[in-house]
């Protein structure tokens, strides 16, 4: 049994299946936001249940096919996946916490992040980049200080709301950061203070621009790691991994010595 509920695991299609269904419970979580008829929300009641029993099947399929059971709870992905399903039992549908039991039901979507390596390596390296980004927001959080209390020193008069205290300000600068109407509070300030653009001006140089390819690249170059790694552990699995540079150079050493004794 083990050994075909690995294969079955292992199964595109049935991959694709369980996709397809975590799809329609994302659906189906929409659709119960809208005004729906008794017959069709009865309906939905009870494709409801069919989801949470095929996700308990299906959790079990993957529970069986693990050779070592208690490897099978050393991965995070299964653990998630196993407290979504056994939250989902609870039957709360008609209680006072029938709101908490929908709100649960949602994070069945997150289960697309378990089911697709892709995105597990994309979640998994927005995880190990966030050590490296706390740097960059911090230095970041230091420029975003500078700025409002400048800001707040000098265009306070012009316009309290959005100068009035250094808190006010670092909002009025996430403003112009993400471009949201930034050029009139701009010229505000360029009525009063003509060169106030450079304010502006370099503000949006240093957080727009540098600091998000900062950020890009750290991403981007932890991403790159993770795909690395994957692609040797898919090469020790099937046994074919590349030889290391050292591996090569001995072997070129070799070659060299054997040409030497036939000259």
């Amino acid at each position: 049994m083990q050994h075909h509920f690995e294969r079955l695991k292992a199964n595109k299609l049935f991959e694709l299946f369980v996709i397809s269904v975590i799809l329609v419970s994302a659906l189906l979580i929409g659709a119960k936001t809208y005004p729906l008829p008794p017959k069709v929300v009865t309906a939905t009641v009870v494709l409801d249940y069919l989801i949470t029993l095929f996700f308990v099947v299906e959790i079990s399929i993957r529970f069986i096919a693990e050779a070592n059971k208690k490897l099978f709870f050393k991965s995070f992905w299964n653990v998630f996946d196993s407290l979504i399903v056994l939250v989902s039992l609870v039957p709360i549908e008609n209680s006072e916490l029938a709101v908490i039991g929908r709100l649960i039901r949602v994070f069945r979507v997150l289960r697309m992040v378990s089911i697709i390596p892709e995105l597990r390596i994309l979640l998994t390296s927005l995880v190990k980049a966030l050590p490296q980004l706390g740097y960059v927001m911090l230095l970041m959080f230091i420029i975003f200080y500078i700025y409002a209390a400048i800001g707040s020193t000098l265009f306070e008069t012009i316009n309290p709301e959005l100068w009035g205290d250094i808190a006010i300000s670092m909002l009025t600068l996430f403003r112009v950061m993400t471009f949201e109407d930034w050029t009139d509070v701009m010229y505000e300030t360029m009525q009063v203070y003509s060169l106030s653009w450079i304010y502006f001006l370099s503000f949006i140089f240093l957080s727009a621009f540098a600091f998000l390819n900062m950020v890009i690249g750290i991403v981007v170059n932890v991403m790159e790691q993770e795909h690395a790694k994957v692609r040797q552990e898919d090469q020790l699995a099937a046994g074919t991994q590349e030889p290391s540079l050292r591996e090569l150079q001995q072997q070129l050493d070799e070659i060299k010595q054997l040409l030497k004794h036939k000259t």
